[in-house]
């Protein structure tokens, strides 16, 4: 079923949407982009005449209650954006008589669902690899399909529109669609253009293709490292990634961040680039810090010769320069994580000739997906947003979906 086609007349919806917004100490909302991501399809429920119920996590509070991270702090938010004044249910798990009572062209917002761990589905207060967390966890499953019946019973139809969950099989966005025959579970809009992005990227590439990732990490991303060695033609590996490799070549690199566990992984990444004739772009040199702060004191290093008691903070002026080059002409762009400490305006600028050089060739007629909290925090930062092609609200699941997994948010509603 296509949300499109789907007449919500008369009808309860019940949505899971990410609503996992970041908030101030008091409980104010800084970021409402995923708020306004889900509009198209909330607005369609009651455009038609449906009664709208939302439902979302926010942050990790285990499955146990904890008010910082209520979704009554966001009501006010979501009244706004949608029109309408939402009503708040302060229990998820029983609600019944607040969905009941919900009118045509009316909008209920459920509390965080991850205050009931079944929504997770993980046993609480169980320490793992016991025999006692496996039998918890087998009973858990059981609680979980209760609890994921429940939600069920408040509407008529499912719809899934919460990309940045769709990696995780939890009780709203892979084990409701169970209790919905196929004509009453779809994904939403932002669902629909979150697969066609994914789809425009690895089933549709135009090359040369090109794919950048950053971040401090290489055992995050081995994963997709390795799969996209098998689909790119350009891979520009940066952040802070760039040290163990450098390590890993016999470099030097003060006290830059390094995974010394992973540097035959980076040799092994190195040799494979090699053997399926992919350009693997590595930083030659970086601008480096003394320590760990904006205003801190500069050098620019070779990226494997930098002095005892400075690390590597960001690209260098000649990095910067190979990464334009790797990036200019592309016709497929990939974009996941920052080039350097971006957070720090001094650090930010190889982030910035990154986000430049994807910007004009989506000019040129490149498509190019960005993806990730970090690289969409530099596109904002950078105020590029709109001149790229399709910017993803979720990081893990984009990850997932561009490393060749299923994302179960996504089978659970095509199966």
């Amino acid at each position: 079923m296509k949300i499109a086609d789907f007449n919500f007349a008369g009808k309860k919806a019940i949505v899971r949407v990410d609503f996992n917004v970041p908030l101030d100490e008091n409980g104010n909302v800084t970021d409402d982009t995923r708020i306004r991501g889900a509009l198209p399809t909330l607005k369609k429920v009651l455009a038609d005449g449906g009664a709208l119920i939302m439902m979302s996590h926010m942050g990790k509070p285990k499955g146990k209650v904890n008010e910082k991270l209520s979704l009554s702090q966001i009501v006010p938010n979501v009244s706004a954006a949608l029109g309408v004044e939402v009503k708040f249910a302060k229990d998820c798990g029983n609600a019944s008589e607040e969905a009941a009572a919900l009118k045509p062209g009316e909008a209920l917002l459920l509390e965080n669902l991850r205050f009931y761990p079944e929504e997770e589905g993980k046993p609480v207060d169980v320490e793992k690899g016991t025999p006692e967390f496996d039998a918890a966890k087998k009973e858990m499953k059981g609680r979980q399909q209760e609890f994921a019946k429940k939600l069920a019973s408040y509407a008529d139809c499912y719809v899934m529109d919460a990309f940045g969950t769709a990696h995780r099989k939890h009780a709203s966005t892979a084990v409701i669609d169970e209790y919905f025959d196929k004509d009453h579970k779809m994904l939403g809009y932002l669902m629909e253009k979150e697969v066609h992005a994914v789809d425009a990227v690895l089933g549709n590439i135009k090359r040369p293709f090109t794919a950048i990732m950053g971040g401090s990490k290489v055992s995050t991303k081995i994963g997709i490292i390795e799969n996209l060695l098998t689909k790119v033609d350009n891979l520009i590996l940066c952040g802070g990634m760039t040290y163990t490799f450098a390590k890993a070549q016999g470099g030097h690199i003060g006290l830059s961040i390094c995974e010394d566990d992973k540097l035959d992984v980076a040799l092994d990444v190195i040799k494979k680039a090699k053997e399926n004739g992919v350009n693997l772009v590595l930083g030659t040199d970086s601008v480096c810090g003394d320590a760990f702060k904006n205003d801190c004191n500069t050098q620019v290093c070779p990226s494997g010769a930098i002095p005892e008691g400075w690390e590597g903070m960001d690209a260098g002026p000649e990095t910067r320069k190979l990464f334009a080059n790797a990036i200019k002409g592309a016709k497929t762009i990939l974009w996941n994580g920052p080039a350097g400490v971006f957070e720090f305006d001094n650090f930010a600028g190889g982030s910035k000739a990154i986000a430049e050089a994807i910007a004009e060739a989506t000019k040129e007629g490149a498509f190019s997906l960005i993806g990730g909290g970090d690289s969409v925090a530099c596109i904002n930062k950078f105020g590029l947003a709109d001149q790229v092609s399709y910017i993803s609200t979720g990081g893990g699941a984009l990850l997932e979906a561009i490393e060749g997994k299923v994302l179960p948010g996504v089978a659970a509603i095509e199966a």
